[in-house]
C-alpha cells in the first residue's frame, strides 16, 4: 500500500523554495497564513497546538499554508489548509472516482457536503487522511493516527469548509 504520508511530504517538499525566499517571504506576508488559522478551531476534547503557517510568493506561484496539530492521549490530528501548486498536485486525485478496499486499508473518492473528498485508512494503526478540496488551488487535509475512520471523518465536519472556500484568494 502506498505510503501517503511520505507522498504527501515528498510533495511538499518538491515544491518548497530556497530557504533564503521562503524567509524573507514569511516575513513579508506573514498575515497571509494568519487569516487561514483561524478556521483551525479548537476540537474538544483534544488538547490543540499553537496554529502555525507560512505565506510564500514568487513570480508566478503563491502558496500558503496554514497549521495546527492535536492530541488526546496516543491519538493525533493534524490540521492543515493548504493553497498553491501543492494542493493543485493532491487535488488532481479527487477528481477521479476511486474505491479501493484490501485487508490493511483503503483509498476512495466521495462528494460530502457539495465538496469532493479522498478517504485513505490504514487498518493497523487506525491512520489516514481525509482531504477536503476547496477550490482549483486549495485544500483542507487532516491526518490522523489512532483514530477510528468514521471518528476521523466527524472531526474533519467541525472544520468549516464552506468558510475556507469563502476565505480563499480571487
Amino acid at each position: 500500500m502506498i505510503d501517503r504520508r511520505h507522498a504527501i511530504r515528498l510533495a511538499l517538499s518538491l515544491a518548497a523554495a530556497p530557504a533564503a525566499a521562503l524567509l524573507s517571504s514569511a516575513v513579508a506576508h506573514a498575515q497571509a497564513f494568519q487569516r487561514y488559522t483561524a478556521f483551525l478551531v479548537d476540537l474538544q476534547g483534544w488538547k490543540g497546538g499553537t496554529p502555525d503557517g507560512m505565506a510564500m510568493e514568487m513570480p508566478g506561484n503563491r502558496v500558503i499554508t496554514a497549521t495546527r496539530e492535536y492530541e488526546r492521549g496516543e491519538a493525533r490530528l493534524t490540521a492543515q489548509i493548504i493553497i498553491g501548486p501543492m494542493a493543485q498536485g493532491a487535488l488532481a486525485s479527487l477528481s477521479q472516482p476511486l474505491k479501493v478496499e484490501t485487508r490493511e486499508g483503503r483509498m476512495y473518492t466521495a462528494a460530502i457536503d457539495g465538496f469532493q473528498t479522498m478517504t485513505t485508512f490504514t487498518v493497523a494503526d487506525k491512520s489516514g487522511a481525509i482531504i477536503v478540496g476547496l477550490g482549483p488551488a486549495a485544500l483542507f487535509n487532516l491526518t490522523f493516527n489512532g483514530v477510528a475512520e468514521d471518528e476521523a471523518l466527524a472531526l474533519a465536519k467541525r472544520f468549516n469548509w464552506k468558510a475556507m472556500q469563502a476565505a480563499l484568494p480571487r
